[in-house]
């Protein structure tokens, strides 16, 4: 039995490809919820252990709604090359296209995209067939983020590609039909691991943490925590000029993998939120993801929400952390990305001592309160996607679509909550557990060529 805890529990991988029908739902499906619930999460091969978690080939699985009835589940790796065992690391350099492809999946302009951020987006059919590595008609150059922005104003699709050696940082936009229409290379960028960013109204913002490139780090992820390394927001304006303005404003040390949103307050303040690490919770994490000694309970420890402010004008930036729930994967109602929000939503974890539970919290950042669906006992949700109502008038009118990991029952359901009171409206049972993963979109049949 492998001592990987990243193959083992919540984690077990799938280990084959299937499709079912005609899913038991318990309760009724809202008939706007008319579309698909695609997540995306690492999931080696039978008899592949990997180095570290996120070497793990992606598995997308994929729960497809219609008009109140749950017509179909099926799952289907990512077949990349690494998923046959290519290497990433070449005699010519890194080979793009050998990608685990395992982190997110996206829709944009009618193409569905698998995501990791060391290499080129995969293209997926709306069966999640593999058609191919995606490269933006040769424009895309370099590795794409996992974590891509959509204006919901525009349809713009925002995104970066990181490396650990020049150039560090490299920032896209693609317009509403898909076409790469501006990238620029963004000076002042170090080799600081960077995962996620934000976009507001006005600015792009990137976060530079304590974690940068560690040659020295076996795992096959090269990037360890750095005393030396300077933790750092970066402010840079929207529009095609906008990276020769960048300004970047230290803050204190830790490490974020995820934003929740940024917006700019009443009085030009950049504010930005999500779940940050301190040195040790890090430690803790890294040592989860390899399977070394010393680790927490979970894949995350110690990650607490923590809202930064950064004010343009005298340069400064006032910090704190606003929970003290071990918390990761925020979300919020979409149509709020980049401007200001009252609501944001996360999975709560138990902490590095292993108290606390697994649920799906919800935030009010006007009055202050928290609430928590718990979902049970060794049970374990994914990130919660939210999906507007038909006729929203409230920003939280809408459900929440997790998929809960069962490991008692060996089972997983996918529970659609009431992101209002965060009440069960709704249950669909899926044909076996669904490994714990990562990230996933919801893919309504408005978007183009997915219907």
């Amino acid at each position: 039995m492998t001592s990987k805890p990243y193959l083992t529990g919540h984690f077990t991988p799938v280990a084959e490809e299937t499709t079912a029908t005609g899913l038991t739902i318990e309760g009724s499906l809202p008939p706007e919820l008319t579309g698909r619930l695609l997540r995306n999460g690492h999931n080696p091969k039978p008899g592949i252990t990997p180095t570290h978690w996120f070497k793990g080939s992606g598995m997308v699985h994929g729960i497809r709604l219609r008009e109140g009835r749950a017509e179909w589940y099926r799952n289907r790796w990512v077949r990349t090359p690494a998923l046959d065992g290519a290497p990433y690391m070449t005699e010519h350099g890194p080979e793009l296209t050998a990608s685990a492809a395992g982190t997110h999946v996206i829709e944009h302009a009618g193409r569905l995209l698998a995501l990791c951020e060391a290499n080129l987006p995969f293209e997926l059919t709306p069966e999640l067939d593999t058609v191919g590595a995606y490269d933006f008609g040769g424009k895309l150059r370099n590795a794409m983020t996992a974590h891509p922005k959509e204006d919901p104003v525009t349809g713009e699709l925002h995104f970066f590609g990181s490396s650990p050696l020049p150039p560090f940082l490299t920032y896209y936009v693609a317009d509403a039909k898909g076409e790469i229409v501006h990238s620029a290379e963004v000076p002042g960028a170090t080799a600081s691991l960077k995962h996620d960013f934000a976009l507001t109204r006005r600015h792009v913002v990137f976060i530079e943490g304590n974690v940068t490139f560690d040659p020295t780090e076996h795992s096959g992820i090269p990037y360890g925590w750095s005393d030396g390394q300077p933790a750092r927001i970066g402010v840079m304006p929207r529009g095609n000029d906008g990276a020769r303005h960048i300004r970047w404003f230290s803050i204190e040390p830790g490490n974020v993998l995820h934003v929740a949103n940024a917006y700019e307050d009443g009085q030009g303040r950049v504010v930005l939120e999500g779940p940050t690490v301190d040195r040790e919770g890090f430690q803790l994490s890294w040592n989860w993801w390899v399977g070394a000694p010393g680790r927490g309970t979970e894949p995350v420890s110690r990650s607490y929400t923590r809202r930064w402010v950064v004010d343009m004008a005298d340069g400064t930036v006032d910090e704190q952390i606003i929970d003290d729930l071990a918390v990761e994967f925020p979300t919020l109602n979409e149509e709020y990305l980049g401007a200001e929000h009252r609501y944001q939503y996360a999975i709560s974890f138990p902490d590095e001592k292993g108290f606390g539970g697994y649920g799906v919290a919800k935030y009010d950042r006007t009055t202050g309160a928290r609430r928590i669906h718990q979902v049970g006992d060794a049970r374990m949700p994914s990130e919660a996607v939210f999906v507007p109502a038909a006729g929203a008038t409230r920003e939280d009118d809408g459900y929440l679509l997790t998929v809960v990991s069962d490991i008692k029952q060996d089972a997983s359901r996918l529970l659609v909550l009431d992101a209002s009171g965060l009440d069960q409206i709704a249950a669909v049972h899926l044909p076996h557990r669904v490994s714990a993963g990562l990230h996933g979109s919801w893919i309504p049949d408005t978007a183009p060529q997915l219907s």
